[in-house]
C-alpha cells in the first residue's frame, strides 16, 4: 500500500507556504511519490520544489484544478517547465493531450463531470468508463478519479467500480484521511491514492507535528 500512496503538500485545495520546508523535513521517510497543487507558490518556487523532490528521488507530481482549456493548458506547460514527472488533474482537452505527448510528462487527467471549488464530481460510472477508454486510446498514462467528491450517490460504490473496471491505471484523490478510508481504499486497489489536508488537520496524531501524522500513516500503510 505505501509504494501507492502520494502526499500532496496541499491544504484546502491550495499548496501550503512552507512546503519546501515540510518536505525537507520529511523526504527521509519511505514515501516515493510527492506532490502539490498549481496554487499556493509562485512559479519560480514551484520549480525549486519539484527539483528538490526530484533530486532526493521522487516521483512527482503536480494536479491541476482548472477547467477551461486556456486553464489546462497553463497547467501542462507549467508542469513541464517545473520538471514535473507526471500532470494530475484538467478537464482532457485533445490539445493538451497533444501538447502532453511531446514532452516525456505522464498525464492523468479528470474523468467524471468535474465542477466547481471545492471539485465536486457529478456523472454515472458507465460515463467515466467510455472516457477512460477514449483517453487510453489517446496515450494517457492513467485517469484522475475524486471519488470522494462524488455527488450522485455512494462514493465508495463508484469508485471500487470504476476502479475495478478502468482499462488504464486510476490515482484516486481527495478526501482520504482515516484508516478505516485507507482500508476501503486497499480494498479498491487503485494505481495510486493522494493524501495531503489529513495531515495537516492531524487526522492521525491529534497533538502531533505534520511528521508524527505523516510516521503514523507510513506504519499503518507498511502494515497492510
Amino acid at each position: 500500500m505505501l509504494e501507492k500512496l502520494i502526499i500532496m503538500l496541499t491544504h484546502n485545495d491550495v499548496t501550503v507556504e512552507n512546503a519546501k520546508e515540510l518536505f525537507e523535513e520529511n523526504k527521509d521517510l519511505p514515501v516515493v511519490n510527492w506532490g502539490f497543487k498549481d496554487v499556493g507558490l509562485e512559479p519560480e518556487k514551484m520549480k525549486e520544489l519539484c527539483g528538490m523532490m526530484k533530486a532526493a528521488g521522487k516521483t512527482t507530481y503536480l494536479e491541476v484544478v482548472t477547467y477551461s482549456e486556456a486553464e489546462c493548458m497553463r497547467g501542462a506547460k507549467l508542469a513541464v517547465e517545473c520538471g514535473f514527472d507526471c500532470l494530475m488533474g484538467t478537464i482532457y482537452y485533445e490539445s493538451v493531450m497533444k501538447y502532453v505527448k511531446s514532452t516525456g510528462l505522464k498525464y492523468f487527467p479528470f474523468v467524471g463531470k468535474v465542477s466547481e471549488s471545492p471539485s465536486i464530481l457529478e456523472g454515472s460510472c458507465d460515463y467515466m468508463l467510455d472516457q477512460a477508454a477514449k483517453f487510453q486510446e489517446a496515450g494517457v498514462a492513467g485517469v484522475d478519479l475524486l471519488g470522494y467528491r462524488y455527488v450522485e450517490g455512494d462514493p465508495n460504490v463508484l469508485s471500487a467500480a470504476f476502479i475495478k473496471a478502468s482499462p488504464i491505471p486510476t490515482v484516486l484523490a481527495g478526501s482520504i484521511g482515516s484508516e478505516e478510508r485507507m482500508l476501503l481504499v486497499k480494498q479498491m486497489d487503485p494505481a495510486y491514492f493522494t493524501m495531503g489536508s489529513a495531515l495537516f488537520t492531524k487526522n492521525f496524531v491529534k497533538e502531533g507535528t505534520f511528521r508524527e501524522n505523516l510516521e503514523a500513516v507510513v506504519a499503518f500503510l507498511q502494515k497492510q
